[in-house]
């Protein structure tokens, strides 16, 4: 009950555009596309970004170094496409610059290219609605919004993607519960990285990704956020699942090395919330379902225990409202109801994967994403418990 009432949703359901909802004048969008080794997605990705049925926009592809046919089938785009004339290609060829993490450079040197009055950074494994990118900046400029960010829906094709995302919507939700991300007097502030809507007036004033506390971010979406929110600029959460669609992962390995190097990093509460996690991860997700299996196994071995009731209402009260919290959760991301029998597996999985990143992290053995390390280095890494005032 108490982690339905922290993460259920409030007010970031909007309204949906009408038909021929615009407005009065639309102001100029750059939309950024990072992409690292994207063959998988980037067409989808550009193309659908390319039919918005809003006026005045342009594409930026900040293709960062790809060695897979990422650039081949941008060529294609660019060449085909019925408005290739909104597209631009910037290709990133040297060494990432000392300092940076890939993300947060290739959206820098993106916005230096874009000719925008808003900025619209997105992932390359992401595809958009026609009406995105017009619902976006609508709601945005009605609402008065500096940063607008997206929840997207989380196409899940395969078995290990249901078993795992149910569990990490679990923990961003709980971390970051969106009532208090869009409360300008709560301290609370994320974004989802796969559509940012931010004006330009804004990034540059806070100095945007070129900032040094947000170069070398793995969490590049939660730190602009951070940043944005604490110059009291209004920060607005919304849902846009029928929007925006990503797939993030694909398959086991993944999902977890892709959780592994921001997992840590993203704890609200530092290395000692982190612990506590780990403590008890185990308690929320694996113990309820092994008191029936004690049950069963003391009505075998000890038939006659006057002590069976008991432990029968115990198993329920603890068995009961993690089913009932995980099948809420389940629907919320679109997963068949059985897959909240799958909960004790993820929160295994889970713990192995928050271990690892924080040992990986704190050892500077590193973590590694799209052919890249980082924290491998002796560079800061602030263990202190951040402010988590307003919760």
């Amino acid at each position: 009950m108490i982690l339905w009432r922290r993460t259920v949703p409030g007010n970031e359901k909007a309204q949906p555009l009408k038909k021929d909802e615009r407005l009065p004048e639309e102001p100029f969008v750059s939309i950024i596309v990072p992409a690292r080794n994207e063959e998988r997605n980037i067409r989808r990705c550009v193309e659908s970004l390319l039919a918005q049925d809003y006026s005045r926009f342009e594409v930026i592809v900040v293709d960062d170094g790809s060695t897979d046919a990422t650039p081949r089938i941008l060529d294609e785009i660019a060449a085909t496409n019925p408005h290739k004339d909104r597209l631009y290609v910037l290709r990133l060829r040297d060494a990432l610059p000392e300092g940076w993490a890939g993300k947060p450079h290739a959206l820098q040197m993106g916005t230096q290219e874009a000719r925008g009055q808003w900025f619209l950074y997105t992932d390359a494994d992401t595809w958009h609605a026609p009406n995105a990118l017009r619902f976006a900046i609508t709601r945005a400029i009605e609402g008065n919004i500096d940063l607008l960010s997206l929840g997207t829906q989380q196409e899940l094709p395969g078995f290990w993607e249901r078993v795992m995302m149910p569990m990490a919507y679990l923990g961003i939700s709980m971390m970051y519960p969106v009532r208090l991300v869009n409360d300008p007097h709560s301290p609370v502030a994320i974004a989802n990285g796969q559509f940012i809507l931010i004006r330009r007036s804004v990034y540059e004033q806070i100095g945007g990704y070129a900032r040094p506390d947000l170069r070398s971010t793995l969490l590049d979406d939660r730190d602009l956020a951070q940043v944005v929110k604490s110059q009291h600029y209004r920060l607005q959460m919304l849902d846009g699942r029928d929007y925006v669609h990503v797939q993030m992962y694909s398959g086991l390995d993944e999902i977890w090395r892709g959780w592994r190097k921001n997992v840590f990093l993203g704890s609200r509460g530092g290395l000692a919330f982190t612990l506590l996690q780990l403590i008890g991860l185990p308690l929320v997700s694996i113990l309820p379902f092994l008191l029936p299996l004690l049950l069963l196994l003391r009505k075998i071995f000890r038939p006659r225990s006057m002590a069976t009731g008991t432990l029968v209402l115990v198993s329920a009260l603890e068995l009961l409202p993690v089913l009932g919290y995980r099948a809420w959760l389940d629907r919320e991301v679109r997963v068949p109801w059985y897959y909240a029998f799958t909960h004790p597996l993820a929160g295994a999985l889970f713990e192995g994967i928050l271990a690892q990143s924080t040992w990986r992290i704190l050892t500077r053995t590193g973590v590694d994403w799209r052919g890249r390390s980082y924290y491998t280095q002796k560079q800061p890494v602030s263990t202190e418990k951040q402010a988590v005032a307003g919760d």
